[in-house]
């Protein structure tokens, strides 16, 4: 998946600003449905949010679907941050915002307050058979 590093850059801008350092916090990457391995866009969701967790509004979810139908677009990525070290936990595999194989999900770890860039982060995916596994994250993101 190419992710273009301005929007790497403004994934964390995000995730350090809605989450101050002290709750977690979720960022989408975004694609064209005619170019699958690109992300052209980050969006925020709307959600509430905590030390340990976070729930995206079920309103602003639904209007996200009906505007990716309308421009072609799909959700590339999952990014959510932690408030320690980053791994995927059993609420992150029971509740991705997508649920198939190939989907991607990547963990930044204390709240996104480190460096820029995957350091320290956990990126899973769901395999064939639905389970979440690690990935090595350059096997699967390359900042271009």
């Amino acid at each position: 998946m190419k992710v273009p590093a301005p929007i790497v850059d403004q994934t964390f801008a995000q995730l350090r600003r809605c989450g101050a350092g002290v709750s977690e916090c979720q960022a989408l990457w975004l694609g064209p449905w005619s170019e699958p391995d690109k992300v052209t866009e980050m969006i925020h969701p709307q959600h509430s949010a905590s030390p340990v967790g976070f729930q995206v509004d079920p309103v602003w979810l639904h209007q996200l679907w009906l505007r990716l139908a309308k421009d072609g677009l799909g959700i590339r990525v999952q990014i959510h941050t932690h408030p320690g070290a980053a791994y995927h936990s059993a609420t992150d595999d029971a509740y991705p915002i997508v649920h198939q194989p190939g989907f991607l999900s990547l963990v930044i770890p204390r709240f996104a307050t480190g460096t820029v860039g995957f350091d320290q982060a956990f990126l899973a995916r769901i395999d064939d058979a639905g389970t979440w596994g690690e990935v090595a994250i350059p096997d699967y993101l390359e900042v271009t």
